[in-house]
């Protein structure tokens, strides 16, 4: 049985929102040393986007945090299974999710990074999702807010699947 997907953003909305961010961002760090964190494997379509349109030099370095599995709720258990290699300290930090939701891989993300001593640390969502929020955590640029459902494409999976569509749709399992 296929899932029902219904479309939440097109390609073009999602490249008009990539490019208001990229210009937020490049004006609130422009002269900064900025180290820019992916958290595969979700975020990374949306990073490739959003640096290729920043006007801005930046150093990219990827986390791969996991706490989903093949459900579509955290498991509340976050692991590092890829820690950054690049050094921080003193530096801007601005980590690129695709989406925030439950708020905890994000919150036990900005606690590694912190012990790291980076001069600041900013947070970019493509998606930021208040649903489930278990916990608060900062959101200094979020390209789109929803509320509700399970989102697939431009980098959002459902068990790795999906996340190669250009679009965003909300899944209906």
């Amino acid at each position: 049985m296929t899932p029902e997907m219904i479309p939440v953003l097109s390609r073009e909305q999602i490249q008009k929102k990539v490019f208001a961010l990229a210009a937020r961002i490049s004006e609130d760090y422009h002269a900064k040393d900025v180290v820019v964190v992916g958290i595969l494997k979700g975020a990374f379509i949306f990073l490739a986007d959003l640096v290729r349109a920043l006007t801005i030099p930046v150093q990219i370095g990827f986390v791969r945090l996991a706490s989903y599995g093949s459900h579509t709720s955290s498991s509340g258990t976050i692991r590092i299974t890829k820690d950054l290699e690049l050094d921080i300290h003193g530096r801007h930090v601005l980590i690129v999710e695709d989406i925030i939701d439950s708020g905890l891989t994000i919150a036990y993300l900005l606690d590694h990074l912190k012990h790291r001593g980076p001069e600041s640390i900013r947070v970019c969502a493509f998606i930021d999702k208040g649903e489930r929020r278990e916990v608060q955590v900062p959101v200094d640029y979020a390209g789109h807010v929803v509320h509700e459902g399970f989102l697939v494409g431009y980098g959002l999976d459902y068990n790795e699947q999906f996340r190669g569509l250009p679009e965003i749709y909300h899944l209906k399992l």
